[in-house]
């Protein structure tokens, strides 16, 4: 039987799904953290719900992804210059740490080869066209790096592959140095005007964070290494929780409810603080971190809730943002 015109609401939903620009992996980032944080509490049916959620965008946006590069080139060139490109490294990396705490480690280590393809090919593109005065999107050549090492960590301690614990430093090296890098290019002025990814400026030292948190529980790295790599990565989750703090202020005083796909950038950077939060109390055995680890959850949970909903709202009326 020949298949009837599509409905109105067929057409919306493909109208807003075509549309969706590379920011829109942020969302996978989001929901895969927020899983890792959930599995981090106890909480795992939560969690494999969230993974679920995680995996199956992961693998529809994969799925366009390919059918841009294949047929629809000029608009992949296109996009694979701007930061927003680099969140399909740090999605992929971040879904590859959650299977890889759910012993999954063959799927993990196909992610983390994924990303490892990815990143230099993405990275130097992006690099190459970056501009002055950019969005908070620009730090996403620190969380895409910090991903990485976050995923080569994990795997190190899972396989165990200490091996991969030496790569991970190197890759945390490298995207401390292109913060650095990333916010010398910050406009400053997002803080107050930014629809939702200023908030990357915090979680890519949130991620930072966790990046250090592997390799401060990893054996490979003792003595003078282990207390360098501690000292180094409280560094990191304050100036985290500094910027979490400085972000949530401006977002009282200049509020911004509108949603935009560009939320799923508060989002995760909420839920990864979190997740570093809590895995820098474990690897660092500093139990007082682990209360405010666990609240911080919670409320990226509640912001996670309200992203969806949003998102929810804007695919039934067939809008997407560019």
């Amino acid at each position: 039987m020949t298949p009837g015109p599509p409905t109105r609401r067929e057409a919306h939903f493909t109208a807003w799904w075509t549309g969706l620009p590379p920011a829109a992996g942020s969302a996978v980032m989001a929901t895969g953290i927020i899983s890792v944080g959930l599995h981090l509490l106890g909480h795992e049916t939560l969690s494999r719900a969230a993974l679920t959620l995680a995996a199956v965008a992961w693998t529809a946006l994969a799925a366009d992804f390919t059918v841009r590069l294949t047929r629809q080139r000029s608009r992949w060139e296109a996009e694979a210059d701007t930061p927003p490109a680099l969140t399909a490294v740090a999605a992929t990396c971040v879904l590859g740490t959650r299977l890889s705490l759910l012993g999954r480690q063959p799927l993990a280590v196909t992610l983390l080869v994924v990303a490892a393809v990815l990143w230099p090919v993405l990275l130097p593109a992006v690099l190459r066209h970056w501009g002055h005065r950019m969005p908070g999107a620009v730090f996403l050549v620190c969380v895409a790096t910090q991903g990485i090492a976050v995923l080569c960590g994990t795997l190190a301690a899972a396989l165990p592959a200490r091996g991969l614990s030496a790569v991970a430093l190197v890759f945390f090296c490298l995207g401390l140095v292109l913060y650095a890098a990333a916010f010398a290019r910050f406009d400053l002025a997002n803080v107050r005007t930014g629809a939702g990814d200023q908030w990357v400026a915090g979680g890519a030292l949130a991620i930072s964070a966790l990046a250090g948190a592997k390799l401060v529980a990893s054996p490979l790295f003792t003595g003078a290494w282990h207390d360098t790599l501690r000292t180094a990565t409280l560094i990191v989750l304050a100036l985290d929780l500094a910027w979490y703090l400085v972000l949530l202020l401006a977002e009282a005083r200049w509020p911004r409810p509108r949603y935009d796909v560009r939320r799923w950038a508060t989002v995760f950077p909420m839920g990864m603080t979190a997740v570093a939060t809590l895995s820098v109390s474990a690897a660092a055995d500093i139990s007082w971190l682990a209360p405010p680890g666990r609240v911080l959850l919670w409320v990226a949970v509640a912001a996670w809730l309200c992203a969806f909903a949003g998102m929810v709202r804007q695919a039934a009326a067939g809008r997407s943002e560019r």
